[in-house]
């Protein structure tokens, strides 16, 4: 039941828009599963799915490895001003902290915004950490970060 339940999990998240657990609950139990928010959220765990960042200022589900997303910077500002918290930094490191469930979003967006400084990043549910070369420029970053939230 289990397989077959992340089979419609991956094609339900491939063919709308699913903003929350509430909303993937919702579209299995239409699809015919009895399915809890305990259930969706292990599934959710299981299939690594992360949030990648929508249009007006929200987040969806998606399959790593499978979304293209476009880096846009108004929706880049929209998704720092709703979901980050606190950003610090040490050495080459930018530390931010999001709302909880939001900090895949959040790197997922400056992943794709090309920017040359940034290595890359590592999230988890609301912590990020951004590795920046050179050392030099994490505090130029560390100021674009502050800005774009709002700060």
């Amino acid at each position: 039941m289990k397989i077959y339940r992340q089979k419609k999990i991956a094609e339900l998240i491939r063919s709308r828009s699913i903003e929350t657990q509430d909303d993937l609950a919702a579209a299995l139990r239409e699809a015919g599963f009895s399915v809890t928010q305990a259930t969706v959220s292990r599934d959710i765990k299981e299939m690594g799915l992360v949030k990648i960042p929508g249009e007006n200022n929200t987040s969806y589900y998606a399959i790593p490895g499978r979304e293209t997303v476009r880096y846009s910077e108004d929706r880049m500002k929209r998704l720092f001003a709703a979901s980050v918290q606190f950003i610090d930094s040490s050495e080459n490191l930018i530390i931010i902290k999001t709302l909880p469930g939001e900090a895949q979003g959040v790197a997922s967006a400056i992943d794709h915004s090309g920017w040359p400084e940034i290595i890359g990043t590592v999230a988890g549910d609301d912590t990020i950490i951004v590795v920046v070369k050179p050392k030099s420029m994490t505090a130029v970053l560390q100021k674009r970060f502050h800005h774009m939230a709002g700060g």
